[in-house]
């Protein structure tokens, strides 16, 4: 019984290590800007806002990441869509251009500019 308690215990203490280990995906602001100046100012614009010098050629226009529809998507769909893109719009995926982390870097600047903010 005592070996039992023991197996427990460490699967405990494993679970909750691998727990923090999986807490690791945020990103650097610092760097994410820097991608973000190279790779989305000229759509979502220098501050966000969606009004980049390319909108004028754009059908479907890019987010503003300071409305209200944007600030409330968890950062699990902003990731989705920065990975994968919008289907029907300009918005192509990144994750064959940018690895994991420079994602969740550009994620993590997207929202020092644009807080989440859940609608209740």
């Amino acid at each position: 019984m005592k070996h039992l308690s023991t197996i427990f215990i460490l699967c405990l203490v494993l679970g909750m290590a691998s727990l923090g280990i999986g807490q690791e995906l945020f990103g650097d602001p610092q760097e994410g800007k820097s991608i973000y100046m190279h790779h989305c100012v000229n759509c979502h614009g220098k501050n966000g806002d969606g009004q980049g010098p390319d909108t004028k050629f754009l059908t479907v226009k890019p987010a503003d990441f300071h409305s209200d529809e944007s600030r409330s998507k968890t950062d699990w769909e902003l990731m989705t869509t920065i990975t994968f893109g919008v289907a029907f719009s300009p918005m192509h995926g990144w994750a064959n251009r940018l690895n994991e982390q420079e994602r969740w870097d550009v994620l993590s600047y997207i929202r020092l500019m644009a807080p989440f903010n859940p609608i209740t």
